[in-house]
């Protein structure tokens, strides 16, 4: 499993949230205590929090943050600011739908309640954040059970950006499986993007499999289609931040490209989706919105400047991968495979994101 000479990534501890900033990775380890709910919300605008899965806990703790000192509210006008807090931490980031699912979830539970008082439902709400975050361990484990069998022994996983532990409360998505197969003794090799431009293979995922004693080759972007035409790559596993009903998928912005090449050479290329970062409310990729960010991200290197003075950059986050170039998703209820309109409905119509 993940070096446990890390932090978690995410803590809740006798009513305070804990953050393990991201940013500072891998030369510093630092961890925040998140004061109120703009903050929370600058952590995950600003990816000292990130991955969908840590996010969507974040966005849980985030909510008892903002209500944690309303407890003597009548109970209308806790509920009145328990909405208009949801509101505004939906806003962060539009693109993983962990986000406004962990938000939604925590909201219908609160309606869910019964409460005379502000105290019993604020208590009931750390119940369900808690719940979110020890179910995102679970779907963790899950996923590395099901997606192991893709690994076997002497052969090549490439992976992109940081959909690993650090991504998550527990082992990862697209790591999972990794972590599973190592823990097993298979020996085999890991190549990582170092997914620019903000380096979250290079920063976090080269950092946490090193750490936990995983072969992993730091590879630059550009690098991935050569790697695989000479024969080094057997099977490519990556996360996600949205999956749409007819299977098309976001992530981070290079996902597309790789999956062109991996379709171009015959490697299968799966996707590692937790029931909570699935989206049968959304048709198809076209309808997901894909985050913008600073130009400066482009631009800027390590805080200097790398492009010309007045240099127009354009910087989505994401891309989005259309369903025929994927191989199947890994669940924590098991690989999913096409036509998937029918089979993610089929296996999670009963979720929060599917209602």
């Amino acid at each position: 499993m993940a070096s446990r000479t890390l932090p978690p990534t995410i803590e809740w501890r006798d009513g305070d949230l804990l953050l393990l900033d991201q940013t500072r990775l891998p030369h510093e380890i630092v961890v925040e205590n998140i004061a109120d709910v703009q903050a929370v919300w600058r952590a995950i605008r600003e990816l000292r929090v990130r991955g969908a899965p840590a996010i969507g806990v974040a966005a849980a703790y985030g909510l008892c943050i903002a209500m944690r000192a309303s407890t003597a509210l009548p109970i209308a006008q806790f509920r009145a600011e328990l909405v208009r807090h949801a509101e505004y931490l939906e806003t962060a980031r539009p693109t993983a739908v962990n986000l406004s699912w962990g938000v939604r979830r925590m909201l219908r539970h609160s309606r869910d309640i019964d409460a005379s008082d502000a105290a019993t439902l604020y208590a009931a709400l750390v119940d369900e954040a808690t719940r979110i975050h020890e179910e995102d361990r679970a779907l963790c484990e899950g996923i590395g059970e099901y997606g192991m069998p893709l690994i076997t022994e002497g052969c090549g996983v490439l992976t992109h950006c940081n959909a690993g532990a650090l991504a998550t409360t527990g082992l990862g998505t697209a790591t999972a499986p990794i972590y599973a197969a190592h823990r097993a003794g298979i020996a085999f090799r890991v190549y990582a993007d170092e997914t620019r431009p903000l380096l979250q293979g290079a920063r976090l995922t080269a950092f946490e499999l090193q750490q936990a004693g995983v072969d992993v080759t730091l590879i630059i972007d550009s690098a991935a289609a050569s790697i695989m035409s000479q024969g080094l790559v057997d099977v490519v596993i990556v996360g996600t931040d949205r999956v749409a009903a007819n299977g098309d998928f976001a992530n981070k912005i290079g996902t597309l490209g790789l999956a062109i090449a991996a379709h171009h050479y015959g490697i299968p290329f799966y996707v590692a989706c937790p029931s909570s970062t699935l989206d049968l409310q959304t048709p198809g990729g076209a309808r997901i919105e894909i985050e913008e960010r600073n130009a400066e991200e482009v631009t800027h290197l390590a805080g200097r400047r790398i492009a010309p003075e007045a240099m127009k950059a354009r910087n989505p986050a994401f891309d989005v991968t259309p369903h025929a170039l994927v191989s199947g998703f890994i669940t924590e209820r098991g690989i999913v495979r096409a036509p998937f309109e029918r089979s993610l409905r089929s296996l999670f119509a009963a979720e929060g994101n599917a209602a």
